[in-house]
């Protein structure tokens, strides 16, 4: 019985291509799928013109990596921007998550595209390592902020960069570890903790 088709083969298609949406499993989808159904003129109008926009404009930034419909992306292009800092992610989703935030909301960045993993065959020629040193030594770039993941292969990229950026006057800074903000120590893991104590900061 669970086998058997439920509505027609356009409705099951559209099922199928939102449960590969990261954060939407098959019960999410159809869910969503129905939404968009219920709402056809006022959602799934509009949203089928917006991916197909996005799907002929949208391009990656030949500077930094981001995903815009532009080459320089807005970010690139901002003229108020401090060229002087570059905040280096390991995803497009980074990026917009340290946008959102807004804690340095006048940096440029660098996504990388992923994190050296030799298990998976993912070296230095696969991320967009030589790209940054060539920002860097085309001049002009005092401090490169390493805003990439505490596991271990995105430590192991940090070091990586930090290695080739050796040779040059820049100064590189990671993300400090430790406690997040509202967090109860009760609830933290080992290596967070550990992390946080070697963090520490005059108070």
């Amino acid at each position: 019985m669970s086998g058997r088709r439920i509505a027609g083969p356009e409705i099951e298609k559209l099922i199928q291509l939102l449960a590969r949406v990261p954060g939407l499993g098959p019960r999410s989808a159809r869910r969503a799928a129905l939404q968009m159904i219920k709402k056809k003129d006022q959602l799934m109008g509009p949203l089928a013109e917006a991916l197909a926009l996005v799907h002929e404009r949208v391009v990656v930034c030949s500077t930094c990596g981001n995903a815009d419909t532009s080459d320089p992306c807005a970010i690139c292009s901002d003229p108020r921007r401090q060229t002087g800092t570059i905040i280096v992610v390991e995803e497009v989703a980074d990026l917009w998550a340290l946008e959102r935030a807004a804690a340095m909301p006048n940096v440029l960045y660098h996504v990388l595209g992923g994190v050296l993993s030799p298990l998976d065959g993912i070296g230095p020629d696969d991320l967009s390592i030589a790209a940054l040193v060539d920002r860097v030594e085309a001049g002009g770039v005092s401090e490169i902020i390493l805003a990439v993941n505490a596991t271990v292969e995105g430590q192991t990229t940090a070091h990586y960069i930090t290695d080739r950026l050796s040779g040059f006057e820049v100064t590189v800074t990671r993300l400090a570890h430790g406690v997040p903000v509202g967090g109860e120590l009760d609830y933290l893991d080992d290596g967070t903790l550990a992390a946080a104590l070697k963090s520490r900061t005059k108070f």
